[in-house]
């Protein structure tokens, strides 16, 4: 199957978008890059190409904890259970916790974004979990581990629901979807860590090896104390807060060209203005009693987070130790040796959507991912019910589950935080992605602490085959409900909601009004 070409972006370094039969409209052209050139010989392209995906990096660092832990978690458990001697039921809760306590957090992130802002509210999440891992890491009984695992959570929640924001509000248009992947990348990449962990620290005693596995994760956050030097606040932010002119200096530095920062600060000047016509209803009753446009965003945007978790990827991440012994492998060493396979599945596939989903667009990905999860959950329920554990049952259990996480990760698993950072207008975009993000925690919660016990009552096969049904009713979604959104600005994708046409007349007048807002407030 041939791919869709994935170009350089035209001398930006980012994958080149075509929407229609044209060039994106903000792409930079190679035949511009002379006038563009600076004294040292940098471009002005390469030094925004790369001050950008400095910012995208930093901001996804909290974004390792969430995937360290369900890496990690997987594996420690099995010492925790042999340390603290914890039952069945407290081994669900202690692993499925984390999802629900995280939906706090990420309630809490919402409002604290708009308030002090994305950055700090990142270094909040970081200070944290720090501090519930350190908790975690000494705990002498399972009440004082839950009371640490309570502080990582909440760190989490709002670490996981403020990257993919700020990310897509400073990413030019060109690259938002790759840029915004990165915390997706992150999350699979420290999922890895914590499979390399377990499997590095199984060696010692179980009193110990937990404990290290679980203090490993600390080191990341401590890499945000350092990003807080480098990345700026959000654009978006800063003209909501009436800072015009740090916005400016922000855009210059994530911008190509001139006119373009003056275009991009023109669309965020209109969506602040309309903003401003509706401050007298708060957010929060906007977002209960919405408008039938706010409904179909959020029916988008928080059905897609749900959908996420409901087909099962976090019961096959945290439980991948429990299916391949249902499967017939019983050596605890072997078994975290085989989670790893998954691990590295898992990364290397991410890197190929970040790639594809600016140039192939949003719902190819989308249908590609449910479809091919749906047969793999469906063919898994398969081998574990009929195929016993013997050879040939371990081999398709492990391909079967390295392809659901493949197939997770093209699509559904970046293209859900993407989608949910873009769809929703400036006003309500921060607490709309944290309502997104408390269900994606709700269900992940929901699906790690029932685990268990949905396997033992129906096997684990049969719960597979439920997950199957669900992801089979997650291609309908997509097809029904999800729209593209590649290729557009995110002021551009309300008005595509709205109902409007992004060539419509109508449109060029409203940019032209802000414009006119972005000159009268140079004058002024």
């Amino acid at each position: 199957m041939n791919l869709p070409e994935v170009g350089n972006g035209g001398g930006s370094g980012f994958p080149a978008v075509s929407v229609g039969n044209k060039r994106n409209k903000y792409q930079r052209m190679d035949s511009d890059a002379e006038g563009y050139r600076q004294d040292d010989g940098e471009t002005r392209s390469n030094r925004t190409r790369k001050y950008v995906m400095a910012c995208a990096f930093f901001a996804s660092l909290n974004n390792v904890l969430l995937g360290y832990d369900v890496g990690v978690m997987s594996g420690a458990v099995l010492f925790i259970q042999q340390d603290l001697k914890i039952t069945e039921v407290q081994t669900e809760v202690l692993i499925g916790s984390l999802s629900i306590i995280s939906l706090f957090g990420s309630l809490a992130g919402g409002r604290t974004s708009d308030s002090i802002g994305r950055k700090w509210t990142m270094a909040l999440a970081a200070l944290v979990f720090q501090t519930g891992a350190a908790v975690m890491a000494v705990a002498p009984s399972f009440e004082v581990l839950m009371i640490g695992r309570t502080l990582a959570g909440i760190g989490i929640g709002l670490g996981v629901m403020i990257a993919p924001v700020y990310i897509a509000e400073i990413s030019p248009t060109v690259a938002r979807g790759f840029l915004t992947s990165f915390p997706e990348i992150f999350i699979n990449l420290g999922i890895l860590l914590g499979y390399v962990s377990n499997y590095a620290f199984s060696g010692l005693s179980a009193h110990i090896s937990w404990r290290i596995m679980l203090a490993v994760g600390i080191l990341p956050s401590v890499f945000i104390g350092f990003a807080l030097c480098v990345i700026p606040e959000s654009p978006r932010w800063l003209v909501m807060k009436g800072q015009v002119d740090r916005a400016r200096e922000v855009l210059m530095k994530t911008n190509e060209r001139d006119d373009e920062v003056e275009e991009r600060l023109a669309e965020i000047l209109l969506a602040a203005a309309k903003t401003e016509g509706s401050e007298e209803r708060p957010v929060w009753r906007e977002l209960l009693s919405p408008s039938p446009v706010v409904r179909k965003m959020l029916i988008v945007g928080f059905g897609i987070q749900c959908f996420q978790q409901i087909t099962g990827i976090d019961a096959t991440v945290y439980y991948s130790p429990e299916i391949l012994k249902e499967a017939g492998i019983q050596d605890e060493t072997k078994l975290l040796a085989a989670t790893v396979a998954v691990g590295i599945t898992k990364t290397v596939f991410i890197l190929f959507a970040t790639f594809l989903i600016d140039s192939v667009g949003r719902k190819p990905l989308l249908y590609v991912s449910t479809i091919g999860m749906t047969l793999c959950l469906f063919c898994l329920s398969f081998t574990l019910t009929f195929l016993g554990q013997g050879t040939l049952g371990i081999t398709f259990a492990l391909l079967f589950i390295c392809g659901n996480v493949a197939f997770f990760s093209i699509g559904m698993g970046p293209v859900c935080w993407v989608l949910t950072s873009e769809i929703f207008p400036l006003r309500l975009r921060a607490q709309a992605s944290a309502l997104g993000a408390v269900g994606n925690r709700v269900c992940s919660g929901l699906v790690a602490m029932s685990f268990l016990s949905v396997s033992r009552a129906i096997t684990v096969g049969g719960t597979f085959f439920l997950f199957s049904l669900v992801s089979a009713l997650s291609v309908i979604f997509v097809y029904m409900l999800v729209p593209e959104t590649s290729g557009k600005s995110l002021e551009q994708i309300e008005l595509m909601f709205q109902g409007g046409t992004l060539e419509m007349k109508g449109s060029e007048v409203e940019l032209g009004d802000a414009e006119r807002l972005v000159r009268k407030n140079q004058e002024f």
